[in-house]
């Protein structure tokens, strides 16, 4: 597994009986976490210090019970990117700090590529992985059928001083996207792809992971340039093992392209303990 270390603004705090206590900057909250199924570390005084606590409904969704205090958005950082946190009604803050992980390993690739590097990522939300790659100098096509996230994603970017930088928003229906892609005949050196379980595009068009993977990440190698650099897929689907998307890659990419594939899991260390939070998984695959 590989975990996030390299925090300075955020820490986990204590995660069990189903929740988890998180550190944003100075502003500390306490959420529902499916993976936290072990006993807390911490007693209750403890977990009490958090500014807001995000409640499920019966019904679905749910609430934050909010200290009056607390901002509705505030800034961290990690190292020289700076994103916005805003706590929504999905119990989401707008950033996945495991995805570090994946931030430091493509700026490392983009750095020593020492070549122009394009990048397409889809599902891009609000835009971690964007912000990194263009920190790096690479030129990234960010699309997401959100609207709202797309704007964030252009906050975060301006927040970290690439407001000017080589970066193309677009609000769209990925699988369209990359199918108008493929007849215009643009080519990328990295695909970056985090496709949720299920959901829609901006005009009602309707996504399962288990139905379009497959045919998602097919299309997607039929994009990669003749100098391919990376192909990044994560997944936070539960029961998804990293082996599905590391199968893919071998089947799609590797075999057209040679390279080598990894596949893992992602994690965050709890604070003051051995004890680590699951948080998802990946595939990649990278030129040799």
């Amino acid at each position: 597994m590989d975990l996030a270390t390299r925090w300075k603004s955020y820490a986990l705090l204590d995660a069990g009986d189903g929740e988890k206590l998180e550190r944003w900057g100075d502003i500390i909250l306490r959420r529902p976490d499916p993976q936290a199924l072990w006993p807390r570390n911490h007693d209750a005084r403890f977990w009490q210090q958090a500014d807001g606590v995000y409640h499920r409904s019966a019904s679905g969704g749910g609430h934050w019970e909010r200290d009056p205090a607390l901002p509705a958005q505030w800034t961290i950082e990690y190292g020289a990117l700076r994103f916005q946190i805003a706590p929504t009604g999905f119990k989401h803050t707008g950033l996945f700090p495991e995805q570090a992980v994946n931030w430091d390993w493509m700026q490392d690739l983009v750095t020593r590529a020492q070549r122009p590097i394009r990048v397409l990522n889809l599902f891009a939300y609000t835009g971690g992985a964007t912000v990194a790659l263009a920190a790096a100098g690479a030129h990234v096509c960010h699309v997401d059928a959100a609207k709202k996230m797309v704007q964030r994603a252009r906050e975060n970017a301006a927040l970290s001083g690439l407001a000017e930088a080589p970066i193309r928003y677009l609000v769209d229906d990925v699988m369209k996207f990359i199918q108008r892609e493929q007849r215009r005949g643009n080519r990328y050196e990295a695909i970056v792809m985090d496709p949720p379980s299920y959901g829609r595009g901006p005009t009602g068009e309707c996504w399962q992971l288990e139905e379009a993977l497959a045919d998602l990440v097919k299309r997607c190698a039929a994009l990669l340039s003749d100098q391919p650099l990376f192909f990044l897929i994560n997944s936070y689907t539960t029961g998804f093992s990293p082996q599905v998307a590391a199968n893919l890659l071998l089947q799609q990419v590797k075999a057209a392209h040679g390279g080598v594939v990894t596949a893992d899991e992602l994690g965050l260390p709890i604070q003051d303990s051995e004890l680590v939070l699951p948080c998802g998984t990946y595939g990649r695959w990278v030129a040799a």
